[in-house]
């Protein structure tokens, strides 16, 4: 409800991300009248060059004892994935002994609870939501994953880790031969072992996903502003967003879902979000001899991933910890394209090198709920690799919260307050 104890009838959505558009779409929906404010660049969203899994299996965060034990493996100076940028040491080292503590074991379990809440539903809520926005058919499927490895050593100690590891609803089953043999036939050489993952899905398209989302939102009636927020005031009585070269928007709510600008938005209302720029990189090649027979497969060894869409080949991979506004390194593309020679991937054309901000808070759980020192103001932020899996579901308990309605248990767990 808002100051005057009506209920607010207009929303101001501050970011267009794929959790944003997402929000923003189920508002318009639900009977408000919604403003989209958003820079306007695909190409920088996270949603944009993801590897489009709905990743119900990842319910263990990574910050964990675990992650810290093998973090020296994992640079990307000794061929890891995980790499710090050096001159943006004083956005990060903070971030990384919050990090730390969030690892401890007591902190972990609480947040395996959190993501189980949060991404058990979300296999069901992507469809309902794509149903509802008129996406194609076959915009998200419930197909499942593959994981392989190719050393039998590796093999038996990745399975043997996930069959104790926590993920939910979704089950596990070694491949068989045939299954990996079936790689063989693609790649330079067949997977010593592998898991056939049943319960997570796939998209067609993260970047058509996300376009088709926004035009549904403004074909029911949604306003897009593209504009970049400057600063968000609250009052008892409303909202009053001011942009840059625009004239301020009111309105009687603000959702704030600016993904890795979200801090800087909510600064200014006095909520502390340590958020960090968690940089993925991908290739992709429209012209590919991948099988439709074959699953998005995690290449367990490399720390990447692949899967075909509808616009090409895709690998994905790379975890680079920083600002998330710096220039790409060349030498992450680079890595990947090594990667993908190796293993013989059939990426036949000219490849697309994109990178992109994966905002990310030091416990690895997103932010979700209402502001305690602005009740108007609603946020949905810091998802970090999760955004596509989980944003229809943060979009439903977004909808609940802006109608004033009981607020679900499951977000104690997210609220920004955790941080001071």
């Amino acid at each position: 409800m808002s100051g005057t104890g009506r209920r607010p009838e207009t929303c101001a959505v501050v970011g267009g991300g794929i959790v944003g558009a997402a929000c923003a779409f189920r508002l318009q929906r639900a009977g408000f009248g919604v403003t989209l404010l958003d820079p306007g660049d695909p190409r920088r969203a996270a949603a944009y060059g993801n590897i489009g899994h709905i990743a119900a299996e990842q319910c263990a965060p990574l910050a964990s004892l675990s992650s810290l034990a093998s973090f020296p493996s994992r640079l990307f100076a000794f061929g890891g994935p995980l790499d710090f940028r050096l001159r943006d040491v004083g956005l990060w080292l903070p971030w990384a002994a919050r990090f730390a503590a969030a690892s401890l074991p007591r902190r972990h379990a609480a947040g395996v609870q959190a993501l189980t809440g949060l991404l058990g539903p979300a296999l069901d809520a992507w469809p309902e939501l794509a149903d509802q926005a008129e996406l194609p058919p076959g915009s998200v499927r419930a197909e499942g994953h593959g994981a392989v490895w190719f050393d039998p050593a590796r093999a038996a100690k990745g399975m043997a880790a996930w069959e104790t590891a926590p993920r939910g609803s979704v089950s596990i089953r070694p491949m068989s031969g045939d299954e990996l043999d079936a790689y063989g036939e693609t790649l330079s050489r067949a997977p010593a072992g592998g898991l056939r993952f049943e319960g997570t899905g796939q998209v067609s398209d993260p970047g058509g996903l996300h376009q088709g989302l926004l035009k549904a939102f403004e074909t029911a009636g949604g306003r897009v502003v593209q504009a970049s927020v400057r600063d968000l005031a609250a009052s008892p009585d409303g909202v009053r967003v001011d942009m840059e070269g625009r004239e301020p928007v009111a309105a009687d709510l603000a959702l704030v879902a600016a993904g890795a600008g979200s801090a800087r938005v909510l600064r200014g209302l006095g909520a502390s979000a340590p958020l960090i720029g968690e940089r993925g990189y991908s290739i992709q090649s429209l012209r590919h001899g991948w099988p439709g027979t074959l699953p998005l497969t995690v290449f367990e060894e490399m720390s990447v991933v692949a899967a075909a869409f509808d616009s090409g080949l895709r690998l994905s991979g790379m975890v680079e910890i920083g600002s998330p506004y710096a220039p790409p390194d060349a030498r992450k593309w680079e890595r990947l394209e090594s990667q993908a020679k190796a293993l013989g991937l059939p990426m036949d054309g000219p490849l697309d090198r994109w990178c992109g901000p994966r905002p990310t808070l030091p416990d690895y759980l997103p932010a979700i709920g209402r502001l305690e020192a602005a009740p108007n103001v609603l946020y949905a932020f810091g998802h970090q690799h999760l955004g596509l899996t989980s944003a229809a579901v943060t979009a439903g308990w977004i909808e609940t919260l802006a109608r004033g309605e009981a607020q679900p248990e499951e977000l104690a767990a997210f609220r920004v307050e955790r941080f001071g």
